[in-house]
C-alpha cells in the first residue's frame, strides 16, 4: 500500500506492480495531484556527484531507469541537454578528476558561452553532458496511465489517510476505514512526518518564479542547459524551457524553513521574489517576463539537506522527499521497496545525496 501519489509513490508502485505484487495508491485529492510536493514542469538530474563517487554510481542508476521509464510509459520523460554546475576555478581540476575517475563525461564551460547565466566571481561551468531536465507532470501523468491500466493496481483518489498502524502495517483513513497490508510505504511528501510520527526532517518552503525569455533569447534558451551554482552567491538554479514548458529560476536564498503548509498558500510573495531578483541567476533578468510565481513544500533530512528514507516500523517505510534530488533519487527508492516485498532489499545503494532545489 502506498500512501501518497507523488513521484516515489507512483513510481513505487509500479516497480512492485512489475514484480508481481497487487498495489493500492492512496492519495488525499486527484492523482496524479497538481498540489503534490513532486507536481511541477521540471527537475534536474545529474550524473556527477561532485568528489563522491558513490553518489556519482547511484545518481547514473536513477537516470538509467528513468531511460528505461521512458520506454516502459511509451513517453518521452527526458531533455537531454545537459547541466552545468558552476565552480570556483580552483576546484576545477579536482572535479575533472573525480568525474574521470568515475568514467563522467564533463567539460569546462566558461561564462562568455553561456552569456544569459549569471556566474559567481571568479568562477566556470563543469558541463555534466549525460544530464538534464526530466518532463516532472508528464511523468506522473505518464506512471498514472500505466498504473491504472495494470490489473494489480488500484488508484484510490480523494482517500485521505489520517494515521498509520507501523506495528501492524495498516492505514485509517479519514471515513473511519481501516486496512493492512504486507507493506505501506508513506511518502506524502510534506505531510509524511504528521503520520509516521516526529522524524528528523525539516519542512522547507520555497519561490519559483516562471518566466517567458526575450525573443532574441528564445532560440538560445531551447538549447540550453539546466544550470546551477549561479547568481552573484552561487545559490541560484534555471531549468530551461522547452516540450511545452517555460523557463523556471529559483535560489536557496529564497528556501526557508516553515512549521507547517498551512500558510503557504496566503503567503505574500513579493518580498520573496524581490529577493530572488537580488540573487538571479540570469543576467538582464528586467528583459524577460514573469509567467507566473509558485511555492512548494518539501521535507529535508535535518542532518543533510536531503532526502530521507526510514524504516518506520517492522513493514512500514517513510520517504521524506527533497526537491529536485527527491525526484530525481526516486527510482531508487522504488526498487529498494520492490527489493524489499522480494527479501533482497538493502539500503546500502540509497545513502542521501543533496542535489539543490531545481
Amino acid at each position: 500500500m502506498v500512501v501518497g501519489a507523488g513521484v516515489t509513490g507512483l513510481l513505487t508502485a509500479v516497480e512492485c506492480a512489475l514484480a508481481g505484487h497487487r498495489v493500492s495508491v492512496l492519495d488525499r485529492g486527484p492523482i496524479p495531484n497538481p498540489r503534490s510536493g513532486s507536481y511541477d514542469q521540471h527537475r534536474v538530474i545529474r550524473t556527477l556527484g561532485p568528489d563522491d563517487a558513490d553518489a556519482t554510481r547511484r545518481m547514473t542508476a536513477a537516470h538509467r531507469r528513468w531511460r528505461e521509464l521512458e520506454n516502459l510509459f511509451g513517453t518521452r520523460l527526458f531533455r537531454p541537454v545537459g547541466v552545468v554546475r558552476a565552480w570556483p576555478r580552483e576546484r576545477l581540476p579536482a572535479l575533472a578528476s573525480a568525474a574521470a575517475e568515475a568514467g563522467t563525461r564533463v567539460r569546462t564551460v566558461e561564462p562568455r558561452e553561456l552569456p544569459y547565466l549569471e556566474f559567481p566571481p571568479d568562477s566556470a561551468g563543469v558541463l555534466d553532458a549525460a544530464g538534464g531536465v526530466l518532463l516532472a507532470a508528464r511523468a506522473l501523468e505518464a506512471a498514472v496511465r500505466w498504473l491504472g491500466a495494470h490489473p494489480a493496481v488500484t488508484l484510490r483518489p480523494y482517500r485521505e489517510v489520517t494515521g498509520i498502524d507501523t506495528d501492524r502495517a495498516g492505514v485509517r483513513l479519514s471515513c473511519g476505514e481501516r486496512q493492512a497490508a504486507d507493506l505501506v510505504l508513506v511518502a506524502a511528501g510534506p505531510w509524511t512526518r504528521d503520520l509516521v510520527g516526529e522524524q528528523p526532517v525539516v519542512l522547507h518552503r520555497q519561490t519559483m518564479v516562471y518566466l517567458h525569455p526575450p525573443p532574441d533569447a528564445a532560440r538560445w534558451w531551447a538549447r540550453a542547459p539546466a544550470a546551477g551554482g549561479l547568481g552573484p552567491d552561487g545559490r541560484g538554479w534555471a531549468v530551461p524551457p522547452g516540450d511545452g514548458t517555460l523557463l523556471k529560476i529559483s535560489s536557496d536564498a529564497v528556501c526557508r524553513a516553515v512549521d507547517t503548509t498551512a500558510d503557504g498558500d496566503a503567503e505574500d510573495q513579493a518580498p520573496w521574489t524581490e529577493r530572488l531578483a537580488a540573487a538571479a541567476p540570469l543576467t538582464g533578468l528586467d528583459r524577460y517576463t514573469v509567467a507566473a510565481v509558485k511555492t512548494c513544500h518539501y521535507a529535508a533530512d535535518a542532518e543533510t539537506g536531503g532526502p530521507r528514507l526510514v524504516r518506520a516500523g517492522p513493514a512500514v517505510w517513510a520517504r521524506a522527499a527533497c526537491g529536485g534530488s527527491g525526484f530525481a533519487s526516486a527510482p531508487l527508492v522504488a526498487g529498494h521497496i520492490a527489493g524489499v516485498l522480494n527479501d533482497r532489499g538493502s539500503l546500502d545503494d540509497l545513502r542521501d545525496f543533496r542535489e539543490g532545489a531545481a
